[in-house]
């Protein structure tokens, strides 16, 4: 699996792209991504916002239908 990270804000819209394109990708609404990676579709609406406060796990979840996983990454 890849290990995708976010380090503050300004990834944060690495992860709203990533995730709004694959989604559109695979011609699916928001409502329907998120029944089909079993989040709320609050979830999936705040990802796509890039909006800051939200669940690593629910992140996760949606992350998983692309085989994609969002983790803590160690600063040097």
């Amino acid at each position: 699996m890849l290990f995708l990270y976010a380090k503050a804000y300004k990834k944060m819209n690495t992860l709203t792209e990533f995730v709004k394109t694959r989604r559109k990708q695979l011609k699916l609404t928001q409502d329907e991504f998120a029944l089909k990676a079993g989040v709320a579709l609050t979830v999936i609406r705040k990802i796509e916002q890039g909006k800051e406060n939200l669940s690593l796990s629910k992140v996760n979840q949606v992350l998983k239908m692309f085989g994609h996983v969002l983790g803590h990454v160690k600063e040097k």
